[in-house]
């Protein structure tokens, strides 16, 4: 018998229903860890530093415009929801797996010898990322159903500085449309265009990030389904190193700017389709 007996998982995600064609998925903000996942990790990755922290936080504001939101309750560590099923590669540079065997800076995830074992894996694959990726399915159906259009917004954030990953400091703001294939074109102009009318965060299109699994998947806008990822850069409403402290005046700047994008990705909505 394992020393965890495969405890059953629940709770996979937290949703929060709105009254809207929007839809932000939130999928690394978990922290919850399988028993086994918990037990092996190495000492560098306790303090779960690849977490998109505070994010549901930052975000909370969109409640008030009638956004839908699902949340991921347990740690990238455990398995990635923002990976394809099958673990291919998304980028062609450095990058982490389905199941992280190594942290974003390159230093080991778990001790030598004590990774999950394959049926914990496939276990977390059935009981996490798929119950996750079928209630997007599901919400996008629906919203479509209601509005005949639906809009993703796949929230993110990271470390501004991670050399393994990227040459210097990541721009504040960082849109991805899988070089715009995953939203219609003026959507992520309209974007741009309220980033452009500030002067205090900087942004760029389709740069280092270009959206993940998810926004790949579901960005379909040839079937009135357009996703957008945003990897934000967590100096600009957290400290970068423990304990990851959510630091409230910078971050009320910041959504300063994230409100304008989000209700501006609903007017688009309105004027395009009508609703």
């Amino acid at each position: 018998m394992s020393l965890h007996s495969n405890p059953i998982i629940t709770e996979p995600y937290h949703f929060t229903a709105g009254n809207s064609p929007l839809l932000i998925s939130i999928p690394h903000a978990g922290t919850r860890l399988t028993p086994e996942v918990a037990s092996g990790l190495s000492d560098d990755a306790l303090p779960l530093s690849d977490t998109d922290w505070h994010i549901p936080r930052l975000y909370d504001f969109a409640r008030e415009i009638g956004a839908n939101m699902v949340v991921g309750q347990y740690s990238r560590l455990v398995i990635d929801l923002n990976r394809p099923s099958d673990d291919q590669p998304l980028y062609s540079t450095a990058t982490t797996g389905l199941f992280p065997d190594t942290l974003f800076d390159g230093r080991p995830t778990f001790k030598a010898g004590h990774q999950p074992d394959e049926a914990s894996r496939q276990r977390y694959l059935e009981q996490i990322w798929q119950p996750y990726h079928q209630k997007i399915a599901a919400e996008l159906a629906r919203i479509k159903q209601q509005y005949g259009y639906a809009l993703l917004f796949d929230a993110h954030s990271i470390a501004s500085v991670i050399p393994r990953l990227f040459e210097g400091k990541l721009p504040d703001l960082n849109l991805g449309t899988y070089s715009g294939a995953s939203c219609a074109p003026a959507l992520s102009q309209t974007l741009e265009a309220i980033c452009k009318q500030q002067s205090q965060f900087s942004h760029v299109l389709n740069g280092r990030f270009k959206g993940g699994y998810i926004t790949r998947a579901y960005g379909q806008p040839d079937q009135h389904q357009h996703a957008v990822q945003l990897e934000l850069a967590q100096c600009n409403y957290m400290e970068e190193c423990e304990p990851f402290g959510f630091i409230a005046d910078k971050a009320a700047q910041l959504q300063t700017l994230l409100r304008p994008m989000l209700e501006g990705m609903l007017q688009w909505g309105v004027r395009v389709y009508g609703r």
